[in-house]
């Protein structure tokens, strides 16, 4: 089953003279999805871009971790696992070869989950093993995805 996905980019870095030079127009641009808030970006600060924007590499990274999270809470939720709290500080490792072009060439997910105090420890992290067979996200990309889970207990 195939499924459509829509979203609107729209250019907002035009100073009035176009790209009548490189240096003529700003790298920024809206990302729109109807209902949805506008998201104001930016190309990446090593190229000159806003650091306050989100940017390509910034969306994507937040993409991986997000389904990695949801696919998580799913099947802890499936399991009994009560999950408590759950925050991830991922990192996306980069590379610019001698042409400038630039790839993602790993990220690693770093889940800071909190379980309900007694939840099997094992089990809960077993769950990570699981999702890189159904995440879109990083079954859509072409670097490896890996993780470095921590637990807590709550109080």
């Amino acid at each position: 089953m195939s499924h459509q996905y829509f979203s609107q980019i729209a250019w907002t870095g035009n100073r009035g003279q176009g790209t009548e030079s490189y240096r003529s127009y700003d790298r920024t641009w809206d990302i729109s999805v109807t209902g949805k808030p506008v998201i104001h970006c930016s190309n990446d600060p090593l190229l000159g871009g806003d650091p306050s924007k989100m940017n390509p590499e910034d969306l994507l990274l937040s993409a991986l971790a997000a389904c990695h999270m949801l696919w998580y809470l799913h099947y802890a939720a499936v399991q009994g696992i009560v999950v408590m709290g759950y925050e991830d500080t991922p990192i996306g490792i980069g590379e610019v070869d001698e042409n400038a072009a630039g790839r993602f060439i790993s990220v690693t997910l770093r889940p800071k989950i909190t379980l309900r105090a007694g939840s099997d420890m094992a089990a809960a992290h077993a769950i990570h093993d699981r999702i890189h067979e159904v995440c879109f996200i990083a079954r859509s990309v072409n670097f490896p995805v890996e993780y470095e889970p921590t637990f807590d207990f709550a109080d």
